[in-house]
């Protein structure tokens, strides 16, 4: 058994975080398992050395160990394995519509009273079509095409979940850039460094259904990962904690006087 806790480094962490880092480490702790930090800096304008440093200092304070840590920005080239392999099974397809263009696909979905889901109109791109817009200064950028299917597991907290792949809308696994966002980073991390179990917010449910999507095209088992999606902690308001709350970072607990236990 081995779990994990990756928090990216743009921000300090919050009691939010802190449950969740706890729930995985002790989780763990008690089936003999290991625990692994996993710092998620693919996001390279915002992400901050003295975050890493603070997220570190953070959860020695709280008593919280690993057994192992890496950086995502060391395991660039197995993410770029991982597109390569995706493109040449036909699963990543380049797009070129603007942030406005997908901006008023989405308004018009809504006023016909349709769910706003990606209308895959990349797919239909020929050769020609490709070629004329990368000559015209277009840089494409890559969604998974997701199965047409209903994904199902048996949450270790939420009991039976399913996500309906066809109502979700293909994500973006690759900026313009060349750069991998967290959604595919995170499968092959967590399948290349032997995570067996992701106890996480129920805010990713639906990214869960994804991600088990992405895996299997990679080659996993459908039955590979163990999940447990926790309820969120909430501000006085009902909405998620934020890093932008510092009244709630550990830092400024901890120079508040909160004792660790606390």
């Amino acid at each position: 058994m081995k779990l994990r806790f990756a928090p990216s480094p743009t921000g300090m962490l919050h009691v939010g975080n802190a449950r969740l880092a706890l729930a995985n480490a002790l989780f763990a702790q008690r089936n003999g398992g290991s625990f692994q930090l996993r710092i998620d800096d693919t996001d390279t304008e915002r992400s901050r050395e003295s975050h890493v440093e603070a997220i570190q200092t953070d959860l020695t304070w709280m008593g919280i160990t690993w057994d192992e840590t890496f950086r995502q920005t060391d395991r660039l080239d197995r993410y770029a394995q991982a597109i390569k392999k995706l493109k040449a099974s036909g699963r990543l397809y380049p797009c070129f519509e603007s942030e406005y263009e997908l901006a008023s696909k989405r308004e018009t979905q809504i006023r016909q009273r349709r769910a706003p889901v990606y209308d895959r109109a990349m797919l239909k791109l020929t050769p020609e079509q490709r070629a004329s817009a990368e000559a015209n200064g277009k840089v494409p950028y890559w969604r998974f095409k997701l199965s047409d299917t209903v994904v199902h597991w048996r949450d270790l907290v939420m009991g039976d979940c399913q996500v309906k792949l066809p109502s979700v809308s293909d994500p973006v696994l690759v900026r313009t850039d060349g750069t991998v966002l967290y959604t595919l980073a995170s499968v092959v991390d967590d399948l290349e460094t032997g995570v067996t179990h992701i106890i996480r917010g129920e805010d990713h449910v639906t990214n869960t259904g994804v991600q088990l999507d992405i895996a299997e095209a990679l080659g996993a088992r459908p039955d590979h990962f163990r999940f447990a999606h926790l309820p969120l902690l909430l501000d006085e308001n009902g909405g998620k904690l934020s890093k932008r709350f510092d009244a709630l970072s550990l830092r400024t607990l901890r120079q508040d006087g909160i004792e660790a236990e606390a």
